[in-house]
């Protein structure tokens, strides 16, 4: 079967709005952990337990993306009390890097969602600020509109402020539309990793989210290596898969940035490796066939969607294609590879590098669906993941989503 024809209705289930967790649990780890061993045997844990049901002398790699107060709110007029319009803001225009973005002083442009867009014809958006005793007015322009995205401008008069002050003092954290709910204050500090640092998501890698302190610390005690990489998480990882067959969808794309050292152990170790979340399984299989561009001559700034079935794929071992990567980063004399992929991972696909999951529970008809039935059993007429999901949907316990509870697979 050519993978471009899976239908998405064979990846749909009943969803109940009940079982979606509008909030977390007060103490993160302990959620429960369905877990799902090597001889595909499911249990019921908690999260908190995790330490002792990695493999021993694997390596745990985490995504240390930090989710952005994204949405911004403006109102209509000289004096900022017309029509309210939402600008939500999705990835850098200019300056097109996340760091310097932030750091702007002046101005910067990024591509947004705009709500109530037919009431923002023409014209600059006003939103007088008092940031740290700076008065200054932020302006919105939008520059261009293609689909459903605009390119907006922000200009402010302040060289005092950066970009970054000011959404982390007006914007809000933009959290998932099926909460079905405004963003309160708590959302603030929920809707992060205890490891996140890096400015750029507009949506939480959510498998970290039932990580604390006291389980890294105990993951260290037992021996297993922890490793942090980054994806920015855009909006479009909400999007369910709208068209008959997954061919016809069009794969958002994401930024990832990894170390050097990180490319360079995986190029020399034979660890398992236990991806945390669906972000870093798909920045660690996309550095995979990034590198095999690489060695193949091929460009690879951007790996295409279906780059991975393609028959002209080299196929390479895991370490020659991470060598790869070195050696253009030798070349560039960079200390981080930086990428955007658009690699859609559905069942047909062979994992290269990830050998185990913490992932949540996902949406019906979504590509991260998609991603967790490939690595469950690669032939897409045995649905290993729907009996996990009966699973869990059959024990009343269990919590769905962002918010909800959390699987390891081996």
């Amino acid at each position: 079967m050519n993978i471009r024809d899976i239908r998405i209705e064979n990846f749909d289930y009943p969803l109940p709005d009940e079982r979606i967790a509008r909030h977390p649990l007060a103490q993160r780890d302990r959620c429960l952990l369905l877990f799902k061993d090597s001889d595909g045997a499911l249990s019921t844990r908690s999260f908190h337990e995790l330490p002792g049901l990695l493999p021993a002398g694997s390596m745990l790699v985490y995504n240390n993306t930090r989710v952005i107060n994204a949405r911004l709110r403006f109102r209509k007029g000289e004096a900022a009390d017309g029509a309210l319009i939402e600008i939500f803001c999705l990835e850098p225009v200019e300056p097109a890097d996340y760091a310097c973005n932030f750091a702007s002083v002046s101005g910067c442009s990024w591509t947004c969602f705009v709500g109530n867009s037919k009431r923002w014809k023409s014209g600059e958006l006003l939103m007088p600020l008092s940031i740290d005793g700076h008065d200054f007015t932020l302006r919105a322009t939008r520059v261009s509109r293609e689909g459903n995205t605009s390119v907006v401008r922000f200009d402010w008069d302040d060289r005092e402020i950066t970009f970054s002050r000011i959404i982390s003092a007006v914007g809000e954290i933009p959290i998932p539309p099926y909460l079905n709910r405004g963003t309160e204050e708590s959302d603030s500090t929920d809707y992060q990793t205890v490891f996140s640092h890096i400015d750029g998501s507009v949506a939480a890698p959510t498998a970290g989210l039932h990580f604390t302190p006291e389980v890294l610390e105990a993951i260290d005690a037992v021996g297993i290596a922890r490793r942090e990489l980054t994806l920015h998480v855009g909006a479009g990882t909400f999007q369910p898969v709208k068209s008959d067959t997954i061919g016809e969808h069009d794969m958002h794309s994401e930024f990832i940035a990894v170390d050097r050292s990180l490319i360079g152990e995986l190029a020399a170790i034979e660890r398992r490796i236990i991806a945390v979340g669906t972000t870093s399984v798909r920045t660690l299989e996309s550095l995979y066939h990034l590198g095999c561009r690489l060695a193949a001559g091929l460009p690879a700034d951007v790996l295409p969607q279906w780059y991975p079935y393609d028959p002209s794929h080299p196929d390479l071992p895991v370490a020659e294609a991470m060598r790869a990567i070195l050696s253009h980063l030798d070349t560039t004399g960079e200390n981080t590879f930086v990428a955007s992929t658009r690699l859609m991972i559905a069942p047909g696909y062979r994992y290269r590098v990830v050998k185990g999951m913490v992932t949540n529970f996902h949406q019906p008809k979504s590509t991260l669906l998609l991603l967790v039935s490939a690595f469950l059993a690669s032939d897409p007429a045995n649905p290993d993941w729907r009996a996990i999901y009966d699973y869990a949907l059959a024990d009343s316990r269990y919590r769905f989503l962002s918010y909800g509870d959390a699987c390891l697979f081996l």
